[in-house]
């Protein structure tokens, strides 16, 4: 096949559509040429044939932004052209701008000075920035506190806070709400039409909480709206108890440490009001992300509207917000000793959001500073993590931040220029070399899917009422439970999609829902049907207790699932940190658990292993229920990796499940797909030397172009990225 006349061809026609600025799908011409011209190797050898189409996706970016957090505001000009030329040297091609700036840019309440900033967004566009403008609204000005005290937050204990630190504005306060929102406008009407300005970024890092007087009222008024009558309100919370009944909504107080809140937001009295408080914080703050956005979409329609989220962050239910954002950014930052696998379902999550790519909007290229341990990274550390995002679903890789500031709290935090000023530094060399490589890697895999038969429910609603619950044990954290799950399908390299309580579970041949505390509205009959047609769920002690007010479910547990499970659990034992029992199975295989075990029987269910200690030896730890054309596994207890291992190999070989590659390895290799290729990504983060899977040698590593043969041995932090034909 001769491929070099259409490839010159196509060339020609990329060289003459690409256009600064456009939102559509554009490719550069070298990209062109690694697609077209250089053969893909046939994995899974489906197909012989050795090029493919590239795909036209809709993609919200022309290229895979490269960039970071910037304040040239707190430097000299002269600065800010040597900041020019070492970002060019580093293939840089975005900045975030005006994340804090609102006290520069408007200095009292009549009057806004946009000098400065002018300059700051002429020269990025000079330079052929993709500029991410932020509307600078996450830390309120002097002024605006001196005027307005009322918009200050007050804290769990009662305290009203003072000016100071950031994300410090309450959200149903008037003032602050009117100024936000004049400010996101005004920003909007002066560089909304600029073509590059490529993503607006409302606010930053949403978060926290607040008690006051405003946020009283106006949880009253959001009650009201949620349950109509006083009589739906005591019922949901079970007010009951205590004597806590309450006849008029103005006699509901906040749950904070003056009310029914406990143990300094750890503990409450009534998990029914705390939820709900969550619910309502979390529905503030979005609906301030809202009224800026709106303020700013008249003036930018086609450019996407986004704020950086934060992984596992507990405080805001972010299924919730991602309705709300056109894309989904994210801060990745991982502590010394956070398992790659951890980061890695991070990932999944954000990306499980909106079930589609998302924004690296920050991380840091080597230290970060505000954690207690702040290593650095080592060589070859952070090309990997960023590609490793990139495998994950991420369009863009930017830095917190380009140029280290010189005083405040964040001095010491990583950048791309440190504090001695040039570039001639290990973390430069390495920005600069992950810069080139995903130059060289250009449009093609924007906007490409990360594909898996396994769900995996991720749930706010759970998060806050598992942890809110008095007893059964201290030590039961939700995103832990989550990760001990997920962890299993990273080692064995099966792709999960992180899914909320009501997403299409015919998707997924398995969906997994450990600890699913909380049953709402719905989920018993969605649950049913998955498996009732032939899925396979996984689920878990703690699981089906409640409903969405935190009242349990009469008649046994687990609750709406127990006829799924096939099981009866009659009591809920809790193991002391010193405290474990065995777990051991039909084929004599034995395992530690520990944390709780249900004391369960049988209703239809066979057993899959018996507990082998204490009073309940030789009662079910395990067990497996037949219901339709599916099954439903239930793990009674917490065991360790080797028991969860067991019993989800069974659940993965009966569901046909594969990882992504038939080969085992110890390294990670995720994919991502466009319609007619596939992307692997694999990654060594093991500190021994690993070999690379046979299946791809000879195959031409896209991030280098070199060619890759067998035997080749990955070192700690080595990455390759491979095309293959479908």
């Amino acid at each position: 096949m001769n491929l070099l006349p259409d490839a010159l061809s196509r060339l020609k026609w990329c060289r003459e559509s690409i256009r600064y600025g456009s939102k559509k799908c554009i490719f550069s011409a070298n990209v062109f040429i690694l697609n077209i011209l250089y053969p893909c190797y046939n994995v899974n050898r489906h197909q012989s044939e050795k090029t493919y189409e590239v795909m036209n996706m809709y993609k919200p970016f022309g290229r895979i932004l490269y960039g970071g957090d910037y304040n040239p505001n707190q430097w000299p000009k002269e600065v800010w052209e040597q900041d020019m030329a070492h970002f060019k040297d580093a293939r840089i091609n975005s900045a975030t701008i005006n994340v804090f700036s609102w006290a520069k840019i408007q200095p009292s309440e009549e009057e806004y000075s946009f000098g400065e900033l002018d300059e700051i967004v002429q020269m990025l566009s000079k330079e052929n920035y993709d500029i991410v403008l932020a509307t600078s609204t996450g830390a309120m000005p002097a002024w605006m506190y001196k005027k307005y005290p009322e918009v200050g937050r007050v804290d769990y204990q009662g305290r009203r806070h003072k000016f100071g630190q950031r994300h410090n504005a309450c959200p149903n306060s008037p003032v602050f709400q009117k100024y936000a929102k004049a400010m996101a406008e005004q920003l909007a009407k002066r560089y909304g039409s600029n073509p590059h300005v490529t993503c607006w970024h409302i606010s930053n890092e949403y978060g926290g909480e607040c008690y006051c007087e405003n946020c009283e009222k106006a949880f009253r008024v959001w009650l009201k709206k949620k349950y109509s009558t006083i009589e739906a309100v005591n019922k949901a919370w079970n007010l009951e108890f205590w004597g806590h009944t309450v006849y008029d909504f103005d006699e509901i107080v906040l749950p904070n440490a003056l009310g029914d809140g406990m143990e300094n937001g750890t503990d409450t009295a009534f998990a029914g009001l705390s939820v709900d408080y969550r619910r309502f914080m979390s529905d503030s703050m979005l609906e301030n992300f809202k009224m800026e956005r709106d303020a700013v979409r008249p003036y930018v329609k086609d450019v996407p509207i986004t704020t950086n989220l934060m992984g596992t962050y507990k405080f805001l239910d972010y299924f919730k917000w991602a309705k709300e954002m056109d894309i989904v950014s994210w801060d990745n930052y991982p502590s010394y000793n956070t398992p790659w696998s951890f980061t890695a379902m991070s990932h999944d999550l954000m990306r499980g959001l909106k079930d589609a790519p998302f924004m690296l909007m920050e991380q840091t290229p080597s230290q970060q500073n505000w954690q207690p341990y702040n290593s650095l990274k080592k060589p070859g550390q952070m090309r990997a993590q960023s590609l490793q995002t990139v495998a994950h679903g991420a369009d863009t890789v930017q830095f917190f931040q380009l140029r280290r500031s010189v005083g405040g709290c964040e001095k010491f935090h990583g950048a791309v220029i440190g504090h001695v000023g040039h570039n001639n530094t290990r973390v430069f060399r390495e920005v600069k070399q992950l810069g080139e490589e995903l130059e060289r890697l250009g449009t093609s895999i924007l906007g490409s899917a990360n594909k898996a038969d396994v769900g995996i429910i991720f749930d706010w609603d759970n998060y806050w009422a598992l942890e809110y619950t008095s007893g059964p044990t201290e030590d039961l954290t939700y995103v832990n439970q989550i990760h001990q799950y997920y962890q299993y399908f990273y080692n064995k390299n099966i792709g999960v999609n992180m899914i909320p309580v009501d997403a299409d579970f015919s998707k997924y041949k398995i969906v997994v829902a450990p600890v699913l505390y909380m049953v709402k509205e719905g989920m018993k009959e969605a649950l049913t049907e998955f498996v009732k047609n032939g899925g396979i769920l996984i689920t878990t002690f703690m699981s089906g207790l409640v409903n969405e007010s935190d009242n349990v479910h009469l008649g046994g547990y687990p609750g709406p699932l127990r006829e799924l499970a096939g099981i009866w659990v009659e009591e809920i034992d809790a193991l002391a940190p010193e405290q474990t029992n065995t777990v051991i199975f039909s084929d004599g295989t034995k395992v530690t658990c520990d944390l709780l075990c249900d004391l369960m029987h049988l209703e239809g269910a066979e057993c899959l292993a018996s507990y082998e200690e204490n009073f309940y030896a030789g009662m079910p730890a395990i067990a497996r229920n037949q219901f339709g054309k599916g099954c439903t596994y239930y793990l009674g207890t917490n065991m360790n990796q080797e028991g969860i291992a067991k019993v989800l190999d069974l659940a993965t070989q009966s569901a046909g499940v594969m990882p992504v590659i038939d080969e085992q390895t110890e390294l990670e290799v995720t994919c991502r797909k466009t319609e007619n290729c596939t992307y692997y990504f694999v990654f060594n983060f093991k500190e021994q030397v690993l070999a690379l899977p046979e299946c791809f040698a000879d195959c031409m590593d896209l991030l280098t172009g070199e060619t890759v043969h067998a035997g080749k041995k990955l070192k700690q932090y080595d990455a390759y990225l491979f095309a293959v034909t479908v």
